[in-house]
């Protein structure tokens, strides 16, 4: 078998304001989960080394050693709401024989996940100080990798037969579908994850929360499209696996008559005035560009742009999930305030007001210290994956074994997460895109808030793995409790 391949991280690099920086590798370490932030846009990295490290805790609100939990009534902000309500037993820690579980993260130089699994972590956190799952303690094991296929595999059996892990959940790895899934599916491990390689979608024994590079792509490219642009520039960074996830934005293009130009640039960016200019020029006055890199990434093209004075040159400017962020927004200014349309995978947290994101922002705020990016699509991804593996945990009756925790894994259905357009489905399919819809959002003064149009929109099957998804799952019911 051919070694596999690394995927555009979906989910630059020299900015010219010390601030600038200083946020850039406030993301950079932070990442543990990023990503929008990189688990939708197409540029991964550049480097990979051979190290790995691992981490768990059965209460901990951070993904380091096991730590206390905080106190379980706290509320956040203006929502007041309690935290307590995560568990089945407000203020009850748990203290029985902990249920192991496990997830396996990309956390190298430039491109971090650990802000998902940091955050699953954090609604563990939650539910072992309120109550557990029938008195039992969630114990979390992290991986943490770096690109490194045999790392990876050496991981994925460490977390079977020395942790004892009874089920997979959080993973967001640039290649850890590839290398993987094959070995889950020999042992019965149904996966709940964040995907980036095409084997999260394609495979019998992956479901993930998110859209991933492809789809992501495909939605904003979409919304492009619906604005009547003549051409899209398509740019991500410049890594393996591109092919694959521009195949669906061309696609898309082409069913609509609508010339479409694949880039791609090195990451990190060297030089961001030339990339920006590229793709103004490439696009013209009635066009569209469309990124598909990590949020500091895009950002330094989209701040070369408006320093240059170029960022009205173009109809508009479109991004996948992982500029959905309000680091982004708030960095842009209100210049771009109507102008970049970014893909949304999940219910947009800042103008959302339901219990479900009220409780995700205060487990946030008083478990997710770890989660440095904050509010945003890669934690909560992390909140979904977390929930969704303690709804197959309620349900299981009897001991919590591998095959136990797995089969109720696969029966979740039409599970309504509260943070995505439609129900969520797991089920005995060849292939799980069960995340096939999603929001459109666009900056406005420091937030990212829906754009016209910009509610819940299916992705187009004209992308051929949407509709062979759809051919055996079909289309899920919308979820009334994310908006």
């Amino acid at each position: 078998m051919s070694p596999p391949r690394p995927f555009g991280t979906y989910f630059a690099v020299s900015h010219e304001k010390a601030e600038h920086m200083n946020r850039h590798e406030h993301w950079r370490s932070r990442l543990a989960g990023a990503a929008v932030a990189a688990l939708t846009v197409g540029g991964v990295l550049a480097g990979c080394s051979s190290s790995s490290s691992s981490s768990s805790s059965a209460a901990g609100p951070a993904a380091s050693s096991p730590a206390a939990a905080p106190s379980a009534g706290s509320s956040t902000g203006a929502s007041t709401v309690s935290t307590s309500q995560c568990g089945t037993k407000p203020g009850v820690a748990a203290t029985g024989t902990p249920i192991n579980l496990g997830g396996i993260v990309t956390d190298q130089p430039g491109t971090s996940f650990t802000d998902i699994a940091n955050m699953a972590q954090a609604y563990f956190a939650c539910v072992n100080a309120n109550g557990g799952i029938n008195g039992h303690p969630i114990k979390y094991y992290i991986e943490k990798e770096q690109t490194n296929a045999s790392q990876i595999a050496s991981e994925a059996k460490q977390l079977v037969q020395t942790d004892h892990v009874v089920g997979i959940v959080g993973n967001t790895s640039i290649i850890e579908c590839s290398v993987d899934h094959s070995y889950w599916e020999s042992l019965g491990y149904y996966i709940i994850d964040s995907g980036i390689a095409p084997e999260c979608w394609s495979t019998p024994n992956s479901a993930a929360v998110n859209m991933g590079p492809r789809y992501s792509s495909d939605g904003a490219v979409q919304y492009a499209l619906s604005q009547h642009v003549s051409k899209v520039v398509f740019d991500q960074s410049n890594v393996p696996g591109t092919t694959y996830i521009a195949a669906g934005p061309n696609a898309l293009a082409a069913a609509a008559h609508v010339p479409i130009t694949d880039m791609t640039t090195n990451v990190p960016i060297s030089d961001a005035n030339s990339v920006a200019i590229s793709l103004v020029d490439a696009a013209g006055k009635n066009g569209a560009v469309v990124l598909n890199f990590t949020p500091p990434d895009a950002l330094v093209i989209l701040q070369a742009a408006q320093k240059l004075n170029i960022e009205g040159n173009v109809k508009l400017w479109g991004c996948s999930t992982p500029c959905n962020t309000d680091f982004l927004a708030k960095s842009l200014g209100p210049k771009w305030n109507g102008k970049l349309f970014v893909n949304a995978e999940l219910t947009p947290p800042d103008p959302t007001n339901t219990p479900t994101m009220n409780l995700y922002r205060a487990i946030l705020a008083q478990y997710g210290s770890a989660v440095s990016g904050g509010i945003g699509s890669f934690s909560q991804m992390g909140f979904v994956e977390a929930r969704l593996m303690v709804q197959a945990l309620e349900s299981v009756k009897g001991a919590y074994t591998v095959a136990s925790v797995n089969a109720a894994i696969k029966a979740l259905k039409d599970v309504k997460t509260g943070m995505l357009c439609q129900q969520w489905t797991y089920g005995s399919y060849s292939m799980h895109i069960p995340n096939n819809e999603d929001y459109t959002v666009t900056p406005d003064n420091g937030k990212m808030v829906i754009a016209p149009g910009g509610g819940c929109t299916q992705i187009s099957s004209v992308d051929p793995q949407i509709a062979a998804y759809r051919a055996q799952a079909g289309t899920a019911p919308a979820d009334p409790t994310s908006t």
